[in-house]
């Protein structure tokens, strides 16, 4: 709990990964991809409960293995690539009402964001509290600033690619550009069944470091998170 509240952790792990085969469960320093984020949760000062949604009995056995809670099968509907992860919060929020369980935060953790941690998701929590806010979502900053960013026509013709007011500005000169990291979405239980949205008038940002906020899609992001946790370790 934190000021009264109780606090819902969930973690989402659909199986059925195409670039990287069962990445929810591969093995990430000796434990499974999902493993990171149950035990980041789960020594949350504020988190009540966590528990995984998956389709996969498979995933679902290891997820109790390490902690979580898998009260309900996740409906098929839920599993495909058209749904939308709103779609599935809302279906959480749902059945724990009709358990007449009540909590008043839901927070969303990726499993593909390993390395955020529970300094991330307690500081998340205090900040929804201090800003007295609908919801918060975390950020780093951005690597490479949007400015240097265009498409490409077919021709691959580089022709106004960048703005004339930018091409001989350097990084430091332009502003600093946020990006999404996926680590941390939490918001109050009735503001999401109100808005169906994790945003909002008053929403704010978690500012993360950049060596908590990879979010594993592709093998060579996984191969980068494996190199940051190794050197963490010998650290």
């Amino acid at each position: 709990m934190i000021n009264g509240k109780r606090v819902l952790a969930y973690i989402p792990a659909r199986s059925g990964s195409k670039e990287i085969k069962d990445k929810n469960i591969i093995d990430l320093g000796g434990k499974p991809l999902i493993a990171h984020t149950i035990e980041a949760a789960k020594r949350s000062k504020y988190v009540d409960m966590v528990i995984v949604s998956t389709d996969s009995s498979e995933y679902a056995a290891i997820s109790r293995k390490w902690g979580a809670e898998t009260p309900f099968p996740e409906p098929t509907a839920l599993a495909t690539d058209t749904a939308s992860e709103m779609h599935n919060t809302l279906y959480i929020i749902n059945w724990f009402e009709q358990q007449a369980q009540k909590f008043d935060i839901i927070m969303r953790l990726q499993c593909t964001s390993p390395l955020r941690n529970t300094k991330d998701i307690d500081r998340g929590l205090e900040l929804l509290e201090e800003k007295q806010a609908d919801s918060i979502i975390s950020v780093n900053k951005a690597v490479v600033t949007p400015l240097w960013m265009n498409t490409l026509p077919e021709d691959k013709s580089l022709r106004g690619f960048i703005r004339d007011d930018v091409k001989h500005k350097t990084r430091q000169e332009l502003p600093q550009y946020y990006q999404l990291n996926g680590g941390v979405f939490l918001a109050r239980w009735d503001f999401i069944k109100a808005a169906q949205s994790w945003y909002g008038e008053r929403t704010y940002a978690l500012l993360m470091p950049l060596e908590s906020s990879v979010d594993i899609d592709t093998p060579l992001e996984l191969e980068f998170a494996r190199f940051l946790m190794e050197r963490k370790g010998k650290g």
